[in-house]
């Protein structure tokens, strides 16, 4: 054996080991995390789709507060793709196909972006078809990751989905200030032309991907079957009830897109400062899951989300501190008082919403985990759109522009406080802990409801998942 045969041998039995918590390195591995990581890296045009929206077509908070409502609308039909993979295969393959187009249908959507987009209508067409291709390709290598997660011994149970979720997330924090700081040096469409070589990655792994050829014709019998069980299991009491909860708590009003034009606009943060802010959030989003797996999984859902709920409320409240600049009169700095209140914000944010991935994980029965598991994702998903629009309404209500902040304060006083609403509401919640009752402990966190990087910049010093 020569030298460097040995040092890679080793170098695979490292990886192995100690990154891949004794997964073998395969090539199909690799394809499946490397697609997790695009979805990750693709937040690299997050800061450029803001600045795009707000200086380059002009549009007002309320119009980006609806549009951003309306991008996420693949996400919440979710289950449609994964219904569509397993029923109507392309030459015999339910999986490679679909995910090769995927990764075609970004790249043209951020090309498009690049080049020839030139109105609102064409932007969020754009935006929408990015997101679908994200959404598309997360449903299938989704049901890549459960079909070979049956095969772990009880020992590595959860392996692969902590090691999808890790890839993400590392691509993520990654470009979280690269976003920035290129946009520093770039305009916002040189930003789309370099983000539309990565949905490309996604095309190519897929050839990577090891799967037998179906001798199944195309049907819709396959689809009505999925269907029926899927009605069955929502349908019972012990699901509906809790899937209401999450969608009221989430649906609240948001004041993000008015909030990203303060920041920029009357605060004057550049997108450099503006990327340092986003890699704070993406660490304290990392935070906010560890302090959750290590101090509360024994706490009962009911009591995590009273308690999260109303700190958030009453912590994002100091956002009037930053919007009525009373911060300077306390000797605070605009930058480091934004700095500081994202970090809890989001730390905050991510414990409040941890129990939401847990909870849902946990209402799926035997036979239907994963295509359940997404349609209440999609129900979260639907909430988040739901949120969105209202916000636009109160921002269109209150007369928040571009220019005009005036009433800036009273919006983010009614979105925080409509946060405390759906607090009457916990009985629809089960009064189990997140590792259950008579289970084994929770294994790993489950994936963001919607990657970080389909989200539409999260307006500063707000932090993901903190309504």
């Amino acid at each position: 054996m020569t030298v460097s045969s040995s040092m890679a041998s080793s170098l695979k039995g490292f990886i192995e080991a100690r990154v891949l918590q004794g997964q073998p390195l395969t090539s199909e591995l690799a394809a499946i995390l490397l697609v997790y990581f695009v979805q990750g890296i693709l937040g690299l045009a997050r800061l450029a789709v803001s600045f795009f929206l707000k200086d380059d077509l002009g549009l007002s908070p309320a119009e980006v507060a609806a549009l951003t409502g309306i991008a996420t609308l693949p996400w919440t039909i979710k289950p449609l793709f994964g219904f569509v993979s397993d029923g109507f295969p392309i030459l015999g393959y339910r999986r490679r196909p679909y995910l090769m187009l995927s990764g075609l249908l970004g790249t043209g959507a951020w090309l498009a972006l690049a080049t020839v987009v030139q109105s609102r209508e064409g932007a969020i067409a754009a935006i929408t078809l990015s997101s679908l291709s994200v959404a598309v390709g997360d449903v299938i290598v989704d049901s890549l990751v459960v079909e070979r997660a049956r095969g772990e011994s009880l020992g590595q149970a959860g392996t692969l989905q902590s090691l999808a979720w890790g890839a993400s997330a590392v691509g993520g924090v990654i470009t979280a200030y690269l976003g920035g700081l290129l946009l520093e040096q770039v305009s916002t469409r040189t930003v789309f032309a370099i983000t539309a070589t990565f949905p490309l990655i996604v095309s190519v792994v897929a050839l990577m991907i090891s799967e037998s050829r179906t001798q199944a014709a195309p049907s819709l019998a396959v689809m009505e079957g999925q269907v029926r069980q899927l009605w069955g299991a929502i349908s019972q009491r012990a699901i509906w009830m809790p899937a209401l909860f999450l969608f009221l708590w989430q649906a609240t009003p948001t004041a993000d897109a008015a909030f990203f034009f303060f920041t920029t606009n009357d605060l004057g943060f550049q997108p450099e400062f503006l990327g340092r802010v986003r890699l704070v959030t993406s660490v304290a989003a990392l935070l906010g899951i560890w302090v959750f797996q290590r101090f509360l999984r024994t706490v009962p859902f009911r009591n995590i989300f009273a308690w999260s709920t109303v700190l958030s409320s009453l912590l994002g409240l100091s956002m009037l501190l930053l919007v009525t600049h009373a911060n300077r009169s306390l000797g605070i700095d605009d930058r480091w008082f934004s700095l500081g209140d994202s970090l809890v914000l989001t730390v905050m944010g991510q414990i409040a919403f941890m129990p939401v991935l847990v909870l849902s994980a946990r209402l799926c029965p035997p036979g239907v985990e994963a295509t359940l598991f997404a349609l209440l994702m999609s129900i979260v998903n639907l909430a988040s759109l739901t949120s969105h629009e209202l916000g636009a309404l109160l921002t269109h209500w209150l007369g928040v522009t571009e220019t005009n902040f005036d009433h800036l304060w009273q919006l983010v006083l009614l979105t925080n406080l409509s946060t405390l609403l759906p607090l009457p509401l916990l009985f629809l919640l089960p009064q189990s802990t997140s590792q259950g009752v008579g289970t084994e402990a929770m294994g790993p966190p489950p994936k963001p409801a919607i990657p970080a990087t389909e989200f539409a910049e999260v307006p500063l010093p707000v932090g993901e998942g903190d309504r």
